[in-house]
């Protein structure tokens, strides 16, 4: 007998997902981001299910990439962040690694890199631009300077990307700035561009340009608040799965766990579901976040636990021990929850813990 809880990962899901989003641009490509372990579904299992479809995989570092090579994957990776220290680039160099390239700093270091090695390297190289997000790149008047410096390598090939900063909001202009800025570049330049993330992908047509690079959407959650056409169609690739462990019916004005958040003034059922923050549920979790007990739903009751968390099982009266729970997935949108955890489905699903079994779907099996 172990412990019930178990994200159930199905790749099938994901496969479709990649699918969508590819067709929404058939003239250009999609690579596919795995990062912070496939956004906690298991870079290695989400990069095998997507072998034949994504021709590209991006990744946020070199250890992530190497840990992927490691295991047998061979396609093209970008690392998002380029290069954090000089000392990276002889791996990047012969593992032939896709390099963004986003600081002053980063050109000076592969151009001694370059002269020190005194040999030709195949570099691909994408020039990251701040169009409007703030946070990396060259500002779009000091792009010709870097282009010129880095054309003096004679990389393999070079390509543009920037990063859409609101392009979940779908009446905010600066997306479409963005892209106006992107579009003139690639007039000046001459070279492909990649601006679309999830939202952009989805929802902005004109954004998506030679390369989109969805991460979140991949695994089936929406970035907007509202519906949206495309991401509507989008599957969920993780639930996460439980049980009720116990089940106890307290009096009247009855405390439910640490503190005594948790009050029942007409008394009623509790159930303990084993799952808690030291899995990754987020602790702060208010009263009413919902569960699904069965496929009906539940209010979370009280503080979540380390290992645990307790749900009013008051309106059930026939559940029992052993009944299935789903704490966000297929049934119940992670979106969901996470509202009333005051955070995003990201964290929900990138905080969940390595002790949490991941159980995989193949495609074969769906």
């Amino acid at each position: 007998m172990t412990r019930p809880l178990v994200a159930d990962i199905n790749l099938h899901a994901l496969r479709h997902n990649f699918a969508l989003i590819q067709a929404l641009n058939p003239s250009g490509s999609t690579l596919a981001v795995l990062k912070a372990d496939a956004y906690g579904h298991g870079a290695l299992p989400a990069a095998q299910a997507l072998a034949d479809l994504a021709p590209a995989f991006a990744v946020a570092s070199l250890e992530e990439a190497q840990a992927l090579r490691q295991q047998g994957i061979t396609h093209p990776i970008l690392l998002l962040e380029g290069f954090f220290s000089a000392d990276e680039l002889p791996i990047i160099a012969e593992q032939g690694y896709w390099l963004m390239i986003h600081s002053q700093w980063q050109v000076e270091a592969l151009t001694a890199y370059q002269a020190q090695i005194q040999q030709p390297t195949a570099w691909t190289l994408w020039i990251k631009v701040d169009s409007g997000m703030h946070r990396l790149g060259f500002a779009p008047q000091h792009l010709p300077s870097i282009l010129a410096k880095l054309e003096k390598l004679a990389p393999q090939s070079m390509l543009l990307a920037s990063h859409c900063a609101r392009a979940d909001e779908l009446d905010h202009p600066l997306t479409q700035q963005q892209i106006s800025c992107m579009q003139e570049l690639a007039h000046q330049t001459g070279l492909p561009v990649s601006l679309a993330n999830s939202a952009a992908s989805l929802a902005w047509p004109a954004a998506r340009f030679t390369w989109q690079r969805p991460g979140i959407a991949l695994y089936g959650m929406s970035p907007f608040t509202g519906p949206q056409p495309e991401a509507d169609q989008l599957q969920p690739v993780m639930t996460l799965r439980s049980a009720l462990i116990a089940i106890q019916d307290y009096p009247a004005g009855s405390q439910i766990g640490y503190g005594g958040r948790g009050v029942l003034p007409e008394g009623g059922r509790v159930g303990v579901v084993a799952c808690g923050y030291g899995d990754g549920y987020p602790r702060q979790a208010v009263e009413g976040t919902p569960v699904l007990v069965n496929g009906q739903r539940c209010p979370l009751i009280g503080r979540v636990s380390m290992d645990m968390l307790m749900v009013n099982l008051s309106h059930l009266p026939q559940a029992q021990v052993g009944d299935q729970v789903e704490l966000w997935g297929a049934r119940l949108p992670a979106q969901e929850v996470a509202r009333y955890c005051d955070t995003i489905s990201y964290t929900l699903l990138t905080g969940l813990l390595p002790r949490v079994p991941r159980r995989y779907l193949n495609p074969a099996q769906a």
